[in-house]
């Protein structure tokens, strides 16, 4: 896509907070409903990997083919790019590990969301050093850094209680439970 003007873009990164803020929970429903304590998490994941391949393989393609697209891909783009979609899947696969090893939801996400922006500024200024030099940066920056730091212990140390389990669900849970124990 082209560099739309206005504040396009601050639309299409709030859709993504809103689809990768629901992603934790659904993703530990899913692994949950899959009702088997030792692959579950597994299985789950399978079913990421075919969204992935719907969502990311199948529709750039057919946007690609619309747009006449000279499919000419450079190697280091195209390397990047497959960089980039590893480190994604790890962490995708990393959240199902977190989950069961009786990582919760709410502390999980608020971890990663905190985390990784943290993370991604880091390496943003490696690989792209801001003008003026490191000596440029702000002390708002860092404070910033700091705060989502902060932030993401606060939510996670003082996240509300999960509401009792109902008994259907319950042996589902200690079931996992019981299980991850053994892993």
């Amino acid at each position: 896509m082209d560099n739309q003007a206005g504040m396009g873009w601050l639309v299409f990164a709030l859709m993504t907070v809103a689809s990768w803020g629901v992603y934790g929970i659904f993703l530990h429903s899913g692994q949950l409903s899959m009702a088997d304590p030792v692959n579950g998490r597994y299985k789950a994941f399978l079913f990421v990997g075919i969204a992935y391949f719907i969502t990311a393989v199948l529709a750039p393609l057919v946007v690609l083919m619309a747009n006449g697209s000279d499919w000419n891909f450079p190697i280091k783009g195209a390397a990047l790019s497959l960089v980039a979609g590893v480190v994604g899947a790890i962490g995708a696969f990393c959240v199902l590990l977190a989950f069961g090893a009786r990582g919760t939801p709410a502390a999980v996400m608020s971890i990663i969301f905190a985390g990784a922006p943290i993370v991604n500024a880091i390496v943003a200024m490696v690989m792209h050093p801001p003008a003026g030099g490191y000596s440029a940066i702000r002390w708002q920056f860092v404070a910033g850094i700091l705060l989502a730091a902060l932030g993401g212990c606060l939510v996670t140390y003082y996240k509300p209680p999960p509401a009792p389990s109902s008994a259907k669900a319950a042996p589902t849970h200690q079931t996992e439970t019981a299980a991850n124990r053994n892993n």
